[in-house]
């Protein structure tokens, strides 16, 4: 037998394996280090169930197998680069993130297979997804995240099986991959309206090969034609493949009017205006054309931003009366008591202070608004961008171990404790574009949330 782990194996496994093996048939035992996905160049996953349940407040009600994967996924991660981290951070408001923290600094101590002598290695950060529970309630507006908002995206794969656009079986489930579509790599953190573009110059593309196809006459023409073939099949399905996905998203965003319950959402999440939107957020629970999924993801965040401000129990009231069940209106009640002011950290919504507002504003007036719809700004952005300057407070961020001076990171590694989004991968390759001298951060998670699996794993933690 040849053995394959894809992580550390301990001794003591190694010792069982050993005295099990009496008839000596293992020929050898290796360790390849993949316990994670690598969705993109700078996005992993650990592809874990419930692990939302991570961020419980009391350490005894933490599964410690969850706790355990998720530790061991970050460890591997950091094997398969050879990076042993130069600092590892932690939210400090958070117990699962220090604990991860205090574990995987353990773990590096006492193993030296994590001393690689190459380079500085990069810092480490864990963050708690309940810190910022506003990023998995919204709509999304680039390519990789609205499949995966509106489709569902798992293991680079789409299931498009019973959708109306679709006519042939290769179509019911499809590949979305950055390694094997080079159109989705391009594309893949385009926004709505530029897709739009860059699929009808795909097609028109196609139209043009598909017409110098049929000009065969001669013998030669049939030769080039049959070297090229595989080619153009390859083209035909990925072209087919990219309109059947741009048609369905087109045709939910229409049936669920997402153009205007986006536009709630970002004003919810980026601006105060608490008469205004209480005034628009019960029309829309009252109306009827809004789904019963969309009406609570805006009385959430609603109820994330003016806590203690507003009735709680007249909205849930009206929730009800406008179609959600009470099993979802609970959700309300949860996601106060999982993510509000009392347990999260402070920063969702700026400091308040009267300066921090102005210096939004005055950022916003200079820079303008690139899209209406993707105003808002995930939480971990600022928190990644002070430690690319070396400028995370020790007080906000203590660290598992010694911070080396100066503390500017060659590179970051971001881990979010309960699931990241594809929202904020796509901040994450924004911040790369932009880095100098091959600076990288890499975003990781347990999981990879939209909405759905965010409100199912709240219900449930």
């Amino acid at each position: 037998y040849h053995i394959f782990f894809s992580n550390i194996l301990s001794k003591d496994l190694l010792r069982l394996l050993a005295d099990a093996d009496d008839q000596e048939v293992i020929k050898q035992i290796q360790e390849y280090y993949g316990d994670f996905i690598a969705v993109n160049e700078d996005l992993f996953s650990l592809n874990m169930k419930n692990s939302l349940s991570l961020t419980s407040q009391s350490p005894s009600q933490v599964d410690s197998n969850l706790f355990d994967q998720s530790v061991q996924g970050i460890l591997a991660m950091l094997l398969s680069m050879k990076a042993e981290p130069s600092q590892i951070r932690y939210q400090g408001r958070s117990q699962v993130a220090q604990r991860v923290a205090n574990e995987i600094q353990r773990n590096i101590q006492a193993d030296g297979i994590f001393h690689f002598t190459r380079q500085e290695g990069p810092m480490v950060l864990i963050l708690d997804r309940m810190d910022d529970p506003v990023t998995p309630l919204l709509s999304q507006w680039t390519y990789q995240a609205m499949v995966h908002e509106l489709l569902g995206l798992n293991r680079n794969r789409v299931v498009l099986k019973g959708a109306p656009g679709v006519k042939t079986a290769e179509l019911e489930e499809v590949v979305l991959s950055c390694t094997q579509d080079s159109f989705f790599a391009d594309n893949r953190h385009s926004n709505y309206g530029d897709l739009g573009i860059a699929i009808k110059e795909l097609l028109d593309g196609y139209q043009k090969q598909s017409k110098m196809n049929e000009n065969i006459s001669s013998v030669e023409d049939m030769q080039a034609f049959m070297e090229r073939y595989p080619a153009f099949r390859s083209q035909s399905h990925n072209v087919s493949k990219h309109v059947v996905l741009m048609s369905e998203l087109s045709r939910l965003i229409d049936e669920c009017k997402l153009l205007d319950v986006s536009h709630q959402e970002q004003a919810l999440a980026c601006h105060d205006d608490h008469s205004a939107q209480h005034r628009k957020l019960i029309a829309t629970i009252r109306g009827g054309q809004i789904k019963a999924a969309d009406k609570l993801r805006l009385a959430l965040l609603y109820v994330l931003r003016y806590e203690g401000q507003c009735d709680v129990d007249t909205l849930k009231r009206e929730l009800v009366d406008g179609g959600v069940s009470d099993e979802k209106v609970r959700l309300i009640d949860l996601m106060i008591a999982k993510a509000g002011k009392a347990v999260r950290a402070p920063g969702l919504y700026g400091d308040g202070s009267f300066m921090s507002k102005m210096a939004k504003n005055l950022s916003t007036g200079l820079a303008g608004v690139e899209n209406v719809y993707t105003q808002h700004i995930p939480l971990m952005v600022n928190t990644l961008d002070a430690a690319l300057k070396g400028k995370l407070k020790e007080t906000q961020f203590p660290s598992a171990g010694s911070i080396p001076v100066p503390s500017i990171p060659s590179s970051v590694i971001v881990f979010i404790v309960g699931g990241t989004t594809y929202e904020e991968a796509t901040k994450v390759a924004e911040i790369n574009s932009q880095q100098p001298n091959k600076r990288k951060v890499i975003l990781g998670g347990n999981t990879i949330h939209n909405s759905n699996t965010f409100l199912n794993e709240l219900s449930l933690a």
